[in-house]
């Protein structure tokens, strides 16, 4: 089990921090080492916007134990505004009204509990505009 300060200093997982490659300036989502389109070694941070569209989803109806008590749920990969594909889960809304196309911004919820001490772990997930 990681532990809480190890989870904290997760940049991309709380700030949506990405690596934008100083050679072609693609932006990768969580950062690389090496750019797989021009092999630079070279990256500077960038933050990625909070806003963007439902590329494609699923309805999750049956779900590990740990998010059984939030089934259905959906979870979506959404194109930001600058290019970048995340995967994530869309809350607040009924997931059977979701479609392709629409516009969500990214929130920091809980994503859930972890361990028998009851860590609380965190991170982004999508709401619809």
């Amino acid at each position: 089990m990681p532990s809480p300060r190890y989870r904290r200093e997760m940049p991309q997982r709380y700030r949506l921090e990405a690596g934008k490659c100083k050679g072609c300036g693609k932006i990768f989502f969580p950062p690389r080492l090496i750019c797989n389109k021009c092999g630079s070694q070279e990256f500077e941070q960038v933050v990625l916007p909070e806003n963007g569209k439902i590329v494609t989803f699923t309805i999750i109806r049956v779900a590990p134990a740990q998010f059984e008590a939030e089934v259905p749920y959906a979870i979506a990969i959404v194109e930001l505004e600058n290019g970048v594909r995340i995967t994530t889960q869309v809350v607040d809304c009924d997931p059977e009204k979701l479609d392709i196309g629409n516009e969500v911004k990214l929130v920091f919820r809980k994503i859930q509990k972890e361990g028998k001490t009851g860590i609380l772990l965190y991170g982004y997930k999508a709401v619809l505009v």
